[in-house]
């Protein structure tokens, strides 16, 4: 076995263990279903004994037991409704066992997503996340139904028939354990070749599952842009690739098959020849020989069963392996023990010597210092790609810092707690998020207590109750997933309307009006200087009109702070920010 193989193996066994460790949970169902399995295959295996018997009662014409035979025929017919019984037990707990431990390993991928570092999920498209958390799960779970159900009985099967087999005769029993190895030999080899392809194959869905969550999300670009033709070159290709690694997987798992029914059907012929020679010689009885040729079916059945499970569950373990990869990720860093909870923050902000990248060898922010007094409000202005918005992501905690620190009150960031913290700030985005549910769901987010005067107030100050009043059942209409069927601009309404009912100590507002009109933003903008009136706020504004009464702006560029002061300050240099200022109202004459 080469070093790949090696791996490969080492990688499906650790695997493996993972899996029984979701079904270890579940030991009551999985004792329940080995004890049905036993119970079935011992009383399928006692079914050709009876048959045999049956036969031996049939001694020519005229000379019939019919009195014993009947006898036989209700046993017969008791150990069958038995046998029917514990196969359909066995059955349901399978089915829960397999149900349960999908239930389980979603339950902790969804948990994972949410403390995973935010730069996990940027460098991984979505669609990919998505695919490995349905339909790899699904994947997953067809193959351990399949692979509970056929197992345990198939290998409880060949053992109990050998048992059976041996007590009645042992040496047509010894040329079938001759045969075995064979069918083995020949599972393990496809086996060991499916692994790879089921493994591509998974990946490769996951990637399709992204390009298409991608292109169907920014369809109106790529209609726009006259990108249909790309767009399906791109999917021929990534589909092409999956059906190269699907028809060889299958291809490799549908030797399977065959290959062990060849070898079976050897198996069934050394018991004919043997057995057919054993009656001849007066050893055994037409009815024994019946027996034997029964159990050899039974026999060799559960290998044929075992190598399409076996098929089956390298597919089931390629999909664990990827789930798992997730579950396994490493996390955000985690909270010391004694960090403190920000209950209500002054507002008092310093950034100290920080230091941050995306890439580790490529520098964005570097020696970055500010100190923040409470109630002040500071713009944060600059060319695209010059580290604006990082410096929110940083505030907020959604990427640590790689050098220095950020401080609220005095207190590192890093020693208060998420949740806390975050719960201390309103922010508003450029791109706007709203959940399935009502409009008055997707207010009350961050206040789910919230009155409905103060749901009314909010939505006033914020000018959204008018819009809000003209759709078909107000504040209790339901919006579809992010927020389908309202405009930009009113989806974003809706966002600033959130935070008007908060009015957390902080706020965060990157490019909140981008997408209201002119007359609307002017009175939003009177209805942020109320709300920021005593709290600390963070604005990023492109418009630099909607900043001058800012008490700070923090003029950016290339990652460092080039200029600072207010308005007029900036303007009195003739630096970048007035070069900034100037060319906007320029562009507007």
């Amino acid at each position: 076995m080469s070093q790949k193989e090696k791996k490969a193996v080492s990688g499906q066994l650790a695997t493996l263990k993972k899996v029984l460790h979701y079904v270890g949970r579940y030991w009551f169902f999985l004792v329940c279903s080995i004890i049905c399995a036993a119970v079935t295959v011992v009383l399928t295996l006692y079914i050709p004994i009876l048959t045999g018997d049956a036969i031996d009662c049939i001694l020519e014409p005229g000379k019939v037991d019919f009195g014993l035979l009947f006898s036989i025929l209700r046993t017969m017919a008791i150990v069958i409704g038995c046998t029917a019984v514990s196969q359909w037990v066995m059955g349901v707990c399978n089915n829960r066992i397999a149900y349960y431990v999908v239930r389980d390993i979603r339950r902790d991928a969804f948990d994972k997503i949410q403390i995973l570092p935010l730069k996990y999920l940027d460098a991984h498209p979505y669609g990919e996340i998505v695919s490995r958390i349905i339909a790899d799960v699904d994947q997953f779970s067809d193959g351990l139904i399949m692979g509970f159900t056929q197992l345990f009985t198939g290998v409880i099967t060949i053992l109990g028939t050998l048992v059976f087999m041996f007590a009645e005769n042992v040496g047509i029993t010894l040329v079938v354990v001759c045969i075995t190895p064979v069918s083995l030999v020949v599972a393990s080899f496809i086996a060991n070749r499916t692994y790879k392809m089921f493994k591509l194959q998974s990946e490769t869905r996951g990637e399709q599952t992204a390009l298409i969550d991608e292109m169907i999300g920014n369809q109106k670009v790529v209609q726009a842009f006259s990108y249909e033709k790309k767009a399906l070159e791109r999917f021929d290709e990534v589909n092409e690739r999956l059906g190269k690694y699907s028809l060889k997987a299958i291809f490799f798992s549908s030797l399977t098959n065959p290959c062990t029914r060849f070898v079976n059907s050897l198996v069934y012929t050394g018991v004919c020849i043997t057995g057919a020679l054993s009656v001849i010689r007066g050893r055994l009885t037409v009815g024994t020989m019946t027996c034997f040729l029964s159990y050899a079916n039974q026999y060799t059945k559960p290998f044929n069963e075992i190598s399409g499970v076996f098929t089956e569950f390298q597919n089931a373990l390629a999909c664990a392996a990827r789930i798992f990869a997730l579950i396994e990720e490493e996390p955000q860093v985690e909270e010391p023990a004694d960090a403190r909870v920000l209950e209500c923050a002054e507002g008092c902000v310093e950034l100290t010597d920080v230091e941050f990248s995306y890439v580790p060898d490529k520098r964005l922010i570097e020696d970055l210092n500010l100190k923040v007094e409470k109630g002040k409000r500071v713009a944060i202005v600059g060319p695209t790609g010059c580290g604006k918005t990082t410096i929110i992501n940083l505030l907020m905690r959604f990427y640590d810092v790689d050098g220095g620190s950020i401080s609220v009150d005095g207190t590192d960031i890093r020693r208060i707690t998420r949740k806390s913290l975050r719960e201390n700030y309103g922010m508003v985005l450029q791109e706007t998020w709203l959940k399935a549910g009502t409009v008055r769901e997707n207010i009350v987010m961050g206040k789910p207590d919230a009155t409905e005067e103060e749901i009314l107030a909010a939505a006033k100050a914020a000018h959204s109750h008018s819009f809000i009043k003209r759709l078909p059942q107000g504040y209790d209409t339901v919006l579809s997933e992010d927020g389908e069927g309202l405009s930009q601009g009113q989806k974003q309404l809706l966002c600033i309307t959130r935070v008007m009912l908060c009015l957390p100590p902080m706020l965060i507002l990157d490019e909140a009006t981008s997408s209201i009109d002119t007359r609307t933003e002017i009175r939003i903008q009177k209805a942020f200087a109320r709300m920021m009136q005593g709290r600390t706020s963070f604005v990023i504004a492109h418009r630099l009109s909607t900043i001058v009464d800012s008490d700070i702006i923090l003029v950016m560029r290339d990652g460092h702070i080039i200029e600072q002061g207010n308005h007029r300050e900036l303007l009195a240099k003739n630096g970048f920010y007035a070069e900034l200022y100037n060319s906007q109202f320029a562009m507007s004459d």
